[in-house]
């Protein structure tokens, strides 16, 4: 399905579940009563949706999360300019890392490794079909990775928090009854949701500033609203999640809803849909980003967190004197979010 209307009715049809992002395994194998939230649905996916909508609130966005986003970013682009050169997906996924591991609870570890571990198995040939023998070392070594994640990063805040419980993700769930293993299934999800999703937009979002030199200019005249209209239309254009998927009662395999198409549907979003034009009249009803982040009882809660560090961050990174891309990104794809992954992507200054 590839129309705007048609996807949105899918997304906001809540007899419609959950179908992608390995659903069936964890429907399968987990404890449904402590699923992740995002495998979560009716009743029991609203419960936790209210519980943890505190983490999310624009208020504890712009008041909580804005000190921790800026200091961030100033820390990262301070040791860009020292060295004159990063890798930019590296600098945004060390910033992804920083704000989702605050938000979640996972903050008794090396963050640095974390994001290192969390890359590596995100990163992993999840999708060998051919090869039995490579697929059964990619399975192990997969499975290596998330219990290095669990034993060096999720178990430490655990136990911190049953000691002294905080205001995040980890502290409710040890709340709720949650399981060592199932709050580990919750971090994973988390993420994949904010830590590597955001990376690849921020990444992309930098690449097109970068190489459109009037984006880049209004970019940093506008105010911050304006910083978010823009960030917004290019995620309307290049939504990281490509594909969702949604299983109807009754039908035989689950519906492909396709994102990036929805997006470009000149009923919804007007002329040149194809085009970069933060000042583009949509349809009524129809938001900046379109459906980049989802829509109904699943859209995604942190979309205001990830929007406000890609406008702080790169405020911030096009204001550096003579940045310019040394190297644009290579493309690759992950079988797991069915989004684009941006590597080495290189940048310097003067």
């Amino acid at each position: 399905m590839a129309d705007h209307a048609g996807v949105r009715t899918v997304l906001r049809d809540e007899s419609a579940t959950q179908a992608g992002f390995k659903a069936d395994l964890i429907r399968r194998y987990a404890d449904m009563r402590f699923a992740p939230i995002l495998f979560l649905e009716g009743d029991a996916h609203r419960r936790q949706r209210a519980a943890t909508a505190r983490f999310f609130a624009p208020r504890t966005v712009t008041t909580r999360y804005r000190e921790l986003i800026e200091a961030e970013a100033d820390a990262l682009i301070g040791g860009f300019r020292a060295k004159r050169e990063a890798t930019l997906d590296r600098m945004s996924l060390r910033l992804a890392v920083a704000v989702a591991a605050d938000i979640v609870g996972l903050t008794n570890s090396d963050r640095d490794g974390m994001a290192r571990r969390l890359d590596r198995f995100f990163d992993a040939d999840l999708a060998l079909k051919d090869n039995k023998l490579a697929q059964f070392a990619s399975f192990f070594q997969g499975q290596f990775r998330l219990w290095s994640f669990y034993f060096r990063d999720v178990r430490p805040a655990i136990r911190a928090r049953m000691k002294t419980p905080r205001e995040d993700v980890i502290s409710h769930l040890i709340a709720e009854g949650y399981s060592d293993r199932s709050i580990l299934t919750e971090c994973f999800t988390y993420g994949a949701a904010g830590m590597v999703t955001t990376r690849e937009f921020i990444t992309m979002a930098a690449w097109h500033l970068l190489e459109n030199r009037p984006l880049a200019d209004r970019f940093r005249s506008v105010d911050e609203a304006g910083r978010l209209a823009i960030l917004e239309e290019i995620l309307r254009l290049e939504p990281v999640v490509g594909t969702l998927y949604r299983q109807r009662e009754g039908e035989a395999g689950p519906i492909a809803l396709d994102i990036r198409a929805a997006n470009a549907d000149a009923e919804a979003m007007g002329a040149c849909p194809h085009r970069l034009d933060p000042d583009r009249e949509r349809a009524p009803r129809v938001g900046a980003a379109g459906l980049a982040f989802g829509d109904g009882a699943h859209r995604c809660p942190g979309a205001g967190v990830a929007l406000l560090e890609a406008a702080i961050f790169l405020d911030r990174l096009l204001r550096v004197p003579g940045i310019r891309l040394e190297q644009a990104p290579s493309i690759g794809w992950n079988p797991l979010i069915t989004g684009y992954e941006l590597r080495g992507c290189r940048i310097g200054c003067d």
